[in-house]
C-alpha cells in the first residue's frame, strides 16, 4: 500500500480498560514514529445491524465522492488564481482553520448535521451537500471559462502571424479606398523572400490594378502586409493570381464600425472578467471549506460505523488521527498490527505477508488490518494523487 505525505490516518480501536488507558498505550507504542490526536466521534444514533451493513457501503462511496469534488473544486481554484497560485495554500480554510488543524482538532458540526437524526439521514443530508457544490461548481466553472475562452480567442488572433492574426489593430481608414463604387482595397501577406517579386508583379497579375497602388502596411517576422487596390470586378481572378504566386489574401473588409466594436468588445470582456473574478475566488473559499467539512465528517460517520461492526456493542472506542513521521510509514504499520493483533485473528502474520495477500487484494481487503483504518487525505494542491 503506497502511503503520500499528505495522508493522515484515522484508525479506531475498543477501550481495553479506561479510554485514557487505550490513549496512552497507543502513543507509548508509537510515539517515536508517529504524532496522534484524538478524533472526537459523538454519540451517534446506531440502528440496526443490517442498516449498519448497508450503510457501510453507502458512505464508501460517499467518501470518494467527497474527496473527489474537494479535489476539483481546489484544482479549479488554482486555475483562476491563474499567476496567483502561491495564495491557494491560504485560501484552503475550514471554519477559520487549515485543513490539518481542522482534522486534528476535528468537532462534530451539530448546526449543520444534527446528533438527533439517523445515520441514513445524516449521510443523506452530506450527499445532497456534496451533489449542490459539485452541480454549482459545474455552472460557475462553465460561465467563468467560456469567458475566459472568448478572451484568450481574442488575444491569440491578435498575437498570431499575419496570416492569421486580426489585422483590425494594424490597419487604418487612410490605407484605404473607401466608399468607391468601382474600387477596392485588398490586404495581401507577402514572404520577405518574394518581396520583389510582389513588386515587380503585382500590378499585372489581373487587368484593372490601380498602377502604383501597393504599400506596405506591416512586418512581421519573415512576412510582409502591402495593400493593393483594383477594381471589384476582377478581385475574384486577382486572388486566383496571388494564390499562384504565393501571395496570401487576407479577407478583410475595412469597416470603422464593425472595427470600433470588435475593439470594445475585448474591454468589455476584461472587465467581465474582473467582476467575475473577486465573487468566483469567495465562492470557491467558502465553498472548500464546505466539501472538506463534508469530507472529514464523512470520515467520522465512517469510523464509527466499522466500528460498532467490527467491536460490537455498546459503543465503546477510541478513534485517533495519526500523522505519521517521515519515512516510518512501514515501521510504524508493523507496530500498529503487532498492537492490535489480538483484536482480528484472521489478521494473523507480517503486514507485509497481508498486504501483498493476493487472495486479499482480489477480494478488496488491501487495506484489511486488525484494527479499523481510513486515510484522510489532506493535500489537495499536488495535482499528482
Amino acid at each position: 500500500m503506497s502511503f503520500a505525505p499528505g495522508d493522515l490516518w484515522l484508525i479506531s480501536a475498543p477501550n481495553e480498560g479506561s479510554p485514557q488507558e487505550t490513549w496512552d498505550k497507543l502513543n507509548r507504542t508509537t510515539g517515536s514514529m508517529s504524532v496522534n490526536y484524538k478524533f472526537n466521534v459523538p454519540d451517534l444514533k446506531v440502528g440496526t445491524l443490517d442498516q449498519l451493513v448497508g450503510l457501510s457501503d453507502d458512505l464508501a462511496k460517499l467518501d470518494t465522492a467527497a474527496e473527489q469534488v474537494t479535489r476539483k473544486l481546489t484544482q479549479y481554484f488554482a486555475d483562476v488564481l491563474e499567476d496567483e497560485q502561491d495564495k491557494l495554500q491560504e485560501n484552503l480554510v475550514v471554519s477559520g482553520k487549515d485543513v490539518k488543524t481542522y482534522v486534528t482538532k476535528f468537532q462534530w458540526e451539530g448546526a449543520k448535521y444534527p446528533l438527533k437524526q439517523s445515520l441514513k439521514v445524516l449521510s443523506d443530508i452530506i450527499g445532497k451537500q456534496i451533489t449542490q457544490i459539485d452541480n454549482d461548481l459545474k455552472t460557475k466553472s462553465t460561465t467563468y471559462n467560456n469567458l475566459k475562452n472568448s478572451l484568450a480567442s481574442i488575444d491569440r488572433k491578435a498575437a498570431g502571424s499575419l496570416l492569421t492574426k486580426d489585422l483590425s489593430e494594424i490597419v487604418k481608414a487612410d490605407d484605404f479606398i473607401l466608399n468607391s463604387e468601382y474600387l477596392q482595397t485588398l490586404l495581401v501577406v507577402i514572404p520577405k523572400t518574394l518581396a520583389k517579386e510582389w513588386h515587380q508583379k503585382y500590378e499585372t497579375l489581373s487587368d484593372m490594378v490601380v498602377p502604383g497602388s501597393s504599400r506596405l502596411i506591416a512586418e512581421d517576422g519573415d512576412q510582409m502586409l502591402f495593400s493593393v487596390t483594383l477594381f471589384k470586378k476582377v478581385i475574384d481572378e486577382y486572388k486566383t493570381h496571388c494564390r499562384e504566386n504565393k501571395f496570401i489574401v487576407r479577407d478583410f473588409v475595412y469597416d470603422e464600425e464593425s472595427l470600433k466594436i470588435g475593439r470594445n468588445e475585448r474591454d468589455k470582456l476584461v472587465q467581465e472578467k474582473q467582476r467575475q473574478y473577486a465573487p468566483l475566488v469567495r465562492w470557491l473559499k467558502i465553498n472548500f471549506g464546505e466539501i472538506f467539512s463534508a469530507f472529514v465528517h464523512v470520515k467520522a460517520l465512517r469510523v464509527f460505523v466499522e466500528s460498532v461492526l467490527r467491536y460490537g456493542l455498546p459503543v465503546n472506542f477510541q478513534a485517533t488521527v495519526v500523522e505519521p513521521n517521515k519515512n516510518s510509514h512501514k515501521k510504524l504499520r508493523a507496530s500498529l498490527h503487532n498492537l492490535y493483533l489480538h483484536l482480528d485473528t484472521s489478521a494473523a502474520g507480517p503486514i507485509e505477508a497481508i498486504e501483498d495477500n493476493p487472495i486479499l487484494m482480489s477480494l478488496g481487503m488491501h487495506d484489511y488490518y486488525p484494527y479499523v483504518f481510513f486515510k484522510i487525505n489532506i493535500d489537495f494542491t499536488s495535482m499528482k494523487r
